[in-house]
């Protein structure tokens, strides 16, 4: 027989798990990403804007390098990049000193692309951060770097 209960309501052993919190914050997170870039990213998806971002900061980079820098798969990585390719917002080139590898380089639209996305970034920041205040974010922010800290050791 089915249970009847609102679909919202956790069970109290599960509902203050760290990792049920932890996983529930990350689908709303997700959730609204998503829903900023369908909305204001022209058709780009969030690692579309890792692999722009990575390529503005880091400078030319192979794919696979990007792949591992991003934690983006290697084979999305290749889809992705035609994608931003076939959009003149980056340029892939052999490498010379290693003819089967592609240089990947951001082209001045993909920077200008950038610069717009990072306006889309912004305002999904703001919307999962809202329900706290300054003090707060900047302690949440330190606490989730010290938990990714942690799997570095």
């Amino acid at each position: 027989m089915p249970m009847d209960h609102p679909p919202s309501r956790t069970p109290a052993r599960v509902a203050d798990r760290p990792t049920w919190l932890i996983s529930r914050t990350f689908a709303r997170s997700s959730g609204l990403l998503t829903a900023g870039f369908e909305s204001h990213g022209h058709g780009l998806r969030s690692y579309h804007y890792r692999l722009l971002a990575a390529l503005d900061e880091w400078g030319p980079a192979s794919q696979a390098d990007l792949g591992r820098g991003t934690g983006i798969d290697r084979s999305d990585v290749t889809a992705a990049l035609s994608e931003l390719e076939s959009r003149r917002l980056v340029e892939r080139s052999v490498d010379p000193a290693h003819r089967r590898r592609n240089i990947v380089t951001i082209t001045p639209a993909g920077v200008q692309r950038l610069l717009e996305l990072d306006n889309v970034i912004d305002d999904v920041q703001e919307q999962v951060l809202k329900p706290l205040t300054n003090p707060q974010r900047r302690q949440f922010m330190a606490l989730m770097a010290k938990l990714l800290a942690a799997e570095d050791e």
